[in-house]
């Protein structure tokens, strides 16, 4: 994935941030506006909406919401698996929770009725800024550059999980009582119900291996669950954050889950081809720290033990491997046509071998 930079613009003018209008699917936007009128909204047709070039996920446009650039979000085309791209829970989140942590856009709509544009879908507060991926944009040396976003991560995170879900009305988000055992069976259920042809025995070996070496839930916080370099928006002249962005996965649950998540996109120079490949982080680069020094940045931050790190991290690997199995699925069976998906299979299975190093102590 390439760095892309949001700017403040027309919404018709094309650059590449955008998918081109050939390869951007077709709504109803006049049923929309139509809706929205009879709630008392406005949507602006005389800037056309605009979806959004990057990400795998949920479907994003740029519209003209109530006078304001805004972003509309729906979940994907084809199944959804149960809990994942949850509109109605990501509105739930950021309706409250940016009075506590100012980096979550304020979530202004949610219209659970399908038939108006084919699914739920929410409106939410739009901040531009610079979006890297999984490499630096020219412009930025990542031997000045890695260090700051390094410790930027690591202390939003870490930010995150310090939020008072009561003070934000959020204390009854999700069941953090055995999140990580659910976790662990669900990623694994998931696993199986992606494979089709492409099933592997590892699947079986790992769930076996997160069932023997569990550990109990730690004290549960605020979770984003897809927390990475790519969900935050920086204002691009001096890399301090602007937004954090897809909370549809957001829960209560154990901290060092939402941190194995991060890590497991965090690539080092010495990880395989399949790890580098996933091209989420420029993380490998010079300047960059490393995984064992934002995990210990982390700990020092909050004051959280991290001596059973490795369940998480084998976990969190677990999950991004059946990820992006899941995408390969979607592209299979027809629900997207996105080359990009073609090579998902491949990707899944390597990263589920990396797992298997990692859980049995052959890599970090």
């Amino acid at each position: 994935m390439r760095a892309r930079e949001q700017v403040n613009e027309p919404l018709g003018t094309a650059t590449s941030m955008f998918r081109p209008h050939t390869n951007t699917p077709i709504l109803d936007w006049q049923g929309l506006r139509s809706h929205l009128q009879t709630i008392g909204h406005d949507l602006d047709l005389g800037s056309p909406p605009r979806q959004f070039a990057g990400g795998l996920g949920n479907l994003n446009f740029l519209v003209t919401f109530d006078g304001e650039p805004c972003v509309l979000r729906r979940p994907p085309f084809g199944l959804i698996p149960r809990g994942a791209n949850n509109m109605e829970r990501e509105h739930r989140v950021l309706h409250t929770l940016w009075k506590a942590y100012p980096w979550a856009p304020k979530s202004l709509l949610y219209c659970a009725d399908p038939s108006i544009i084919g699914a739920h879908f929410l409106v939410m507060a739009y901040r531009p800024g610079l979006i890297i991926g999984g490499e630096l944009p020219p412009h930025l040396e990542s031997a000045q550059a890695g260090s700051k976003l390094s410790a930027m991560m690591v202390r939003l995170l870490a930010t995150l999980h310090a939020v008072d879900p009561q003070a934000v009305g959020l204390e009854t988000l999700g069941r953090p009582d055995g999140f990580l055992q659910r976790a662990s069976d669900g990623w694994a259920q998931r696993a199986g119900a992606a494979a089709g042809p492409f099933a592997d025995p590892l699947v079986d070996e790992l769930s076996r291996w997160l069932r023997t070496n569990a550990v109990p839930d730690g004290a549960p916080t605020l979770l984003h669950c897809d927390f990475k370099l790519d969900n935050i928006v920086l204002d691009e002249h001096t890399l301090e954050p602007r937004a954090v962005l897809d909370w549809d996965m957001a829960t209560r649950g154990d901290p060092l889950f939402d941190l194995a998540t991060l890590l497991s996109y965090w690539t080092e120079a010495s990880d395989p081809p399949s790890m580098r490949a996933l091209g989420q982080m420029p993380t490998a680069q010079p300047g960059f720290w490393t995984r064992a020094q934002a995990l210990q940045a982390y700990s020092k931050a909050t004051g959280r033990d991290v001596s059973n790190f490795l369940f998480y991290r084998v976990l969190a690997l677990f999950k991004l491997s059946v990820v992006f199995l899941q995408l390969h699925a979607r592209h299979r069976e027809g629900a997207t046509t996105d080359d990009r998906y073609v090579r998902f299979a491949g990707l899944g299975r390597d990263i589920l071998e990396f797992t298997h190093s990692v859980a049995l102590g052959r890599a970090n």
